[in-house]
């Protein structure tokens, strides 16, 4: 078995006794530790120089990646805080490290098993209880989104968290990305409804206000491509023609430039857009 490369497919990281089980032999495995190859952490994860940071502290920590941190790992799109948030034993008594927010883990010792994520749904509820509300809902349809889940079965979960609840009864499963649910959630605020992916002439916008004022905005890289944006004038001229107001936003604008966005979609409101 070439441990080395075994490891390096589980992202540099991987439990000690489940090499063994595949086939690393007890002695394979010290000479490579003292070869200087891979490391031990806690007597029980074997990992290499460019595991990554997050789970080495999870290894080191005895615990695992869960909330925004999990999240990432999934490939969920997230407004990440810079932190590494972590779910240990609820007896765990270690100091906290720098960067990193420690989650309460509910479940038994026993079953923390061999790998160093949550599973997505524990990563939800903790996300939920953790985050402010409009970041927990962009994950849960992040994760809808991507099919890792379904609204049907997060409702039938067993939790006490009533911040859970809430949003996944606020999940639509309908944003192509959380740059769409942001303005949603901002806007009903304001007592606007915005109907997101609404078919027109044949075509999806990404949101609607009454039956003319089309919303579409862009995500983060794939509207920077040239062919993609070229895409997107053409569409947002086509809805001109048949007689809609287009208002096109950009990522910045949505995530560091809110106000301005707001007052824009106000306006084309104020002077009858919509109608």
């Amino acid at each position: 078995m070439d441990l080395i490369s075994w490891l390096e497919r589980r992202d540099g990281i991987a439990e000690r006794r489940e090499a063994i089980e595949l086939g690393a032999t007890r002695s394979q495995i010290d000479s490579t530790l003292r070869d200087g190859a891979i490391r031990l952490i806690r007597r029980r994860w074997l990992a290499t120089s460019s595991a990554p940071a997050d789970l080495t502290v999870a290894a080191t920590h005895g615990g695992r990646l869960t909330c925004l941190s999990a999240a990432a790992r999934l490939g969920l799109w997230t407004l990440g805080d810079g932190l590494i948030h972590l779910s240990v034993r609820a007896s765990s008594s270690e100091p906290c490290p720098p960067r990193v927010k420690r989650h309460w883990m509910n479940t038994p010792s026993g079953t923390v098993g061999r790998r160093l994520i949550e599973p997505v749904e524990t990563a939800l509820i903790h996300l939920a209880a953790c985050q402010p509300f409009e970041s927990a809902l962009v994950v849960l349809e992040s994760a809808l989104r991507g099919g890792l889940v379904d609204r049907e079965h997060l409702l039938r979960l067993e939790t006490r968290s009533t911040r859970f609840r809430a949003v996944v009864n606020e999940c639509t499963g309908l944003a192509d990305s959380g740059i769409e649910t942001i303005p949603r959630i901002r806007l009903r605020r304001l007592g606007i409804d915005m109907r997101q992916q609404v078919v027109i002439d044949g075509h999806r916008v990404d949101g609607m206000i009454g039956r003319r004022l089309v919303l579409q905005f862009d995500g983060h890289a794939p509207h920077q491509q040239v062919e993609q944006r070229s895409r997107d004038l053409r569409q947002d001229r086509r809805l001109l023609l048949l007689g809609y107001t287009v208002l096109r936003f950009s990522y910045q604008q949505v995530m560091y430039d809110w106000d301005h966005t707001e007052r824009a979609i106000i306006a084309a409101i104020a002077h009858g857009k919509h109608r």
